[in-house]
């Protein structure tokens, strides 16, 4: 199934306070051999949910600026949309 537009989710009721861990990884996009480029395609970032009571990872495109938080530094989401992953 694919959601052309994702699920537009309560980010409170949802996710309730978040915290931010870590910056889990990079998504690189791929030159026209194959090969990986240098260049960020998306960025993924481990928050800690309170209200699902775990770890949520949330990816971002890499038009949105690199950010950097301290461990355990109270972060929000902005217009969160849920897509499916396979």
């Amino acid at each position: 199934m694919r959601l052309p537009a994702g699920i537009v989710i309560d980010k409170v009721k949802t996710f309730g306070q978040l915290k931010f861990s870590a910056l889990r990884r990079e998504v690189f996009l791929t030159n026209e051999d194959g090969s990986v480029s240098t260049k960020v395609k998306e960025r993924t970032y481990d928050l800690k949910s309170r209200e699902q009571g775990r770890m949520v990872q949330v990816s971002i495109p890499a038009s949105v600026p690199l950010r950097e938080f301290d461990f355990n530094a109270e972060v929000d989401m902005i217009n969160p949309i849920a897509d499916t992953v396979a």
